[in-house]
């Protein structure tokens, strides 16, 4: 078995035992992981040998940019997600403790029954 496989399957199983836990912290470093797993996939399928950079001009014994051009743009796209998850929990942690305002909290027709019309008071 390679190295690349068992790296693999070490980083889906560690990813996925952390998503299954309760934590919100916790999903996303399983996301992370996970995401990981799939870019070490896809740098094992350019192949594990050093070859050459791939230039322009280059010959067969050349590497392949493709699989690292995947690799390059899942690691971005990763990076984005995980940016946003994280910002989701700074949040839910700020509301959940009381400390995130909602606007729509003041709003009388909220409050009164009826259809929220205005009555003319006489």
């Amino acid at each position: 078995m390679s190295a690349a496989a068992l790296l693999v399957g070490l980083l889906a199983a560690a990813g996925t035992f952390m998503l299954l836990r309760g934590t919100q912290l916790r999903l996303i470093i399983g996301f992370i992981l996970l995401t990981h797993a799939v870019n070490v996939v896809l740098l094992s399928a350019g192949g594990l040998r050093w070859r050459a950079p791939a230039f322009a001009g280059g010959g067969p014994g050349r590497a392949d940019p493709l699989p690292q051009a995947f690799a390059l743009t899942a690691i971005v796209i990763t990076f984005g997600i995980t940016i946003y998850l994280l910002g989701l929990l700074v949040r839910t942690g700020r509301d959940a403790a009381g400390g995130g305002a909602d606007p729509t909290d003041d709003d009388r027709a909220d409050t009164r029954p009826g259809d929220g019309r205005e009555q003319d008071e006489l």
